[in-house]
């Protein structure tokens, strides 16, 4: 298997074919298949030099020859190529402020098993505990010799996590303790394996991506609908971190205050998204003296009876979120948006559909609106991301591969915006293969 410690440095040689064959890996990860024949125009490469990549990336045990294709015509079949499921593992921590996840994944995407933690989040030192003994009864399912394919862990938690408590109607608890401490280095030296901290909006935002809407759409802005509300950029079939890590922090936006009664009162004349967009708006409105104690559970079972009072916060937050989406769209021009949550059952379709007419309702004249999907994911959204994450650093062409491992641009994207698209580029050649979005 390769080496995935290695800094790519070595010859010219060298460091371009490491960079083409994560280019394979990567077409076949957003197509899900191809053959030798779509990969060498994809890749823009002779048929002799994709077949050596092909033939090493086999040997390394990163892709599989899954059967022929007849398309009727003359000649051999065409070999049929995937990623192998076992080529390598990887590790996802989602962590938020009421919720604890951990989730083993293989490299197709599949999540092989998850522990779960329902709560607000714990001081730092007891959620090391609860994440070491998580990661190592999840490891302990893997044999020996898929051990030594683990890539790492993806860690994906919302910055600030001391922050936004009054607009979030959370007690104090243990927040505070997490201002001045690094989960990522805790979780390193606890684990002995890399860690790859992102904003979990980012992280999920991958996930879709990768494995999701990505696979056939370059520009969207991703949201998720959780305990609060996070969000992630994607143009030119790229993430867009930001300065700070911290782009497509929808979160933050600006809105009017809510009209519930149950919502915390506004120190100003206005009021931050996730105060009306999120879960805990929810659960506060649903039961406002002891609204810690509801979980995901409780709120699922209020909209599959279609309480009132799911519908009222369902109204507000609708309203809140269109106004965003409408800045959102002045700015970015992104011509779609892929919004997903923690709640199942009927809340995608009736959310996707009345979030889609408020924000054509509020359309200025003479301007158009983002189409508005499902994303693939549900509550996975964020442990997939998380999970996306070592397999991202790891196997994505990245121009640092090119550079003997200097950076040369933001995220290690290269300074070119012809060589930062050309991955993208490529993978869309083989779009015709991708299906849509998986289903949950």
């Amino acid at each position: 298997m390769v080496d995935t410690r290695k800094s790519g440095r070595g010859s010219n040689s060298a460091q371009l074919r490491r960079y083409n064959e994560r280019i394979v890996l990567q077409i076949l990860r957003r197509a899900g298949e191809a053959s030798k024949a779509e990969l060498a125009r994809a890749v823009q490469l002779t048929n002799a030099a994709i077949g050596a990549i092909i033939q090493n990336l086999i040997e390394e045990g990163l892709i599989i020859e899954a059967g022929k294709r007849h398309d009727g015509s003359r000649g051999q079949p065409a070999t049929i190529l995937r990623l192998a499921s076992g080529g390598a593992y990887s590790f996802g921590v989602r962590l938020d402020r009421t919720n604890m996840e951990t989730v083993l994944m293989d490299f197709a995407g599949e999540i092989i098993d998850r522990r779960v933690h329902d709560r607000i989040l714990p001081s730092p030192e007891v959620t090391v505990q609860i994440l070491t003994e998580d990661l190592k009864s999840l490891k302990a399912q893997l044999s020996e010799a898929e051990q030594a394919r683990i890539t790492g862990i993806g860690l994906a938690q919302p910055f600030n996590l001391g922050a936004w408590l009054h607009e979030l109607g959370l007690p104090e608890a243990d927040f505070k303790k997490w201002e001045a401490f690094d989960l990522a280095e805790a979780l390193e030296e606890v684990s002995n394996m890399p860690v790859f901290s992102e904003n979990d909006g980012t992280a999920a935002a991958v996930a879709e991506l990768f494995y999701g809407v990505g696979r056939q759409n370059d520009d969207f802005l991703y949201m998720f609908l959780g305990p609060a509300i996070g969000g992630g950029l994607i143009l030119k079939g790229d993430v867009v971190r930001g300065v700070s890590g911290n782009a497509g922090d929808v979160a933050m936006m600006p809105v009017p205050p809510s009209t519930l009664d149950t919502a915390p009162k506004s120190r100003t004349e206005w009021d931050l998204l996730l105060t009306r967009a999120s879960l805990v708006a929810f659960a506060r409105h649903m039961s406002p003296g002891d609204f810690a104690s509801l979980n995901r559970s409780d709120l699922q079972a209020a909209v599959t009876d279609n309480d009132i009072k799911f519908q009222e916060w369902m109204a507000d937050c609708v309203s809140a979120l269109a106004l965003a989406l409408r800045s959102a769209y002045a700015l970015l021009d992104a011509p779609l948006v892929v919004i997903d949550g923690d709640l199942g059952g009927p809340f995608p379709e009736m959310f996707q559909e009345a979030l889609q007419k408020a924000v054509e309702d509020a359309a200025p004249e003479k301007r158009q609106s983002p189409q508005i999907l499902i994303g693939s994911f549900r509550h996975d959204a964020g442990a997939i991301g998380a999970a996306s994450l070592p397999q991202f650093f790891n196997f994505s062409p990245r121009a640092t591969i090119l550079t003997g491992g200097k950076d040369t641009g933001p995220a290690g994207s290269g300074s070119s915006e012809e060589r930062a698209s050309f991955p993208a580029r490529a993978a869309r050649l083989g779009s015709h293969l991708a299906t849509p979005n998986r289903p949950t």
